[in-house]
């Protein structure tokens, strides 16, 4: 009996120290939207969470477009209201001028859905259906495309527009498996690690995709000059206001630098510029900003960092300050 105890207690600890080292895991693990994804070029993820309870952007209402309120209507949802916490992953085009154009998305929303009239929307809405793996996944026309719609359980709804079933299919998979801390995709893998902690928004991969024209983004003249094989991290960390910081990981030093110049001279140029505007109300928070800029390179990496005023936020949200 005494040797039955010792056993039974023996393998109770070992239970209760594996259930530990699994609840850790999950905590340093990337949310759950973002383990789902498939795997693509580039993650972005924002938890509105904080951002509604520091800017109030659910309590002030929102003109929307005829179809967006038609969408309202019919499910109940409200974006400013209702979305908890989005992940999208990137995936580039070969053909940037095909049918499909540069990029395709896959998606992750988190928040508070009516299920039956989601569902109610969705059967009126789809085109065809398809069972996979015990889901239902809605094919919805739209704009030459088809846009795959599933509901993965009564929080959480993804969605994809790639030219096939599957990345929404490698979603629906990946749910089946989600309690595992480790799962999720090689950009995950990769990146995830250096995003700084408490990042309410970030963005991690390879997403310099063709949105622009060759030689890269230009922004007030500048051009900047992101290679092919440049990589980001960036993030957004709340301190009383928003903590934007973006690193760069180029393939050289010497890219590196490119960019660390270009960045330097477009924050000039901006500096140069906000000074001459007097009469917009918005030029207090701008020129906040633009000094509160700074570029670093380390190495092959550059670094940018911006505190941007939560008013500024919400003026171009359309949202009116506090008093």
């Amino acid at each position: 009996m005494r040797r039955r105890t010792r056993t039974t207690l023996f393998v109770a600890a070992i239970i209760i120290v594996l259930l530990g080292v699994l609840a850790w895991l999950r905590q340093k693990a990337p949310p759950e939207v973002a383990r789902l994804l498939p795997e693509s070029d580039g993650i972005v993820y924002i938890n509105f969470e904080p951002l509604r309870t520091a800017m109030h952007f659910d309590q002030h209402p929102v003109k929307h477009d005829a179809s967006y309120q038609h969408f309202i209507d019919a499910t109940g949802f409200v974006f400013e209201r209702d979305l908890h916490q989005a992940a999208i992953a990137i995936h580039h085009m070969q053909d940037p001028k095909g049918p499909n154009g540069p990029a395709a998305y896959s998606e992750v929303f988190a928040g508070r859905f009516d299920r039956k009239r989601v569902t109610a929307w969705l059967e009126a809405s789809s085109k065809t259906r398809e069972q996979y793996a015990d889901h239902t996944i809605y094919c919805l026309p739209s704009d030459g495309r088809t846009v795959r719609i599933v509901m993965l359980g009564y929080d959480m709804v993804a969605v994809s527009n790639t030219p096939t079933a599957e990345q929404i299919h490698a979603i629906v998979d990946r749910y089946r498996t989600a309690a595992l801390p480790f799962s999720g995709s090689s950009v995950l893998s990769d990146y995830y690690s250096q995003v700084p902690a408490l990042s309410i928004a970030w963005g991690i991969g390879r997403i310099s995709l063709p949105f622009w024209a060759e030689g890269g983004p230009r922004v007030f003249g500048v051009t900047l000059p992101l290679d092919a094989d440049t990589a980001f991290i960036a993030s957004v960390r709340y301190l009383g206001n928003l903590r934007l910081r973006v690193e760069e990981i180029a393939p050289s030093q010497a890219a590196a630098a490119a960019t660390t110049n270009a960045l330097q001279s477009m924050l000039g140029l901006l500096s140069a510029a906000i000074t001459t505007v007097q009469n917009n109300p918005q030029s207090k928070d701008y020129r906040s900003l633009i000094n509160s800029a700074t570029v670093t390179q380390h190495g092959s990496r550059t670094v940018f960092t911006a505190t941007v005023p939560v008013d500024l936020v919400k003026q171009l949200a359309g949202s009116s300050p506090n008093p």
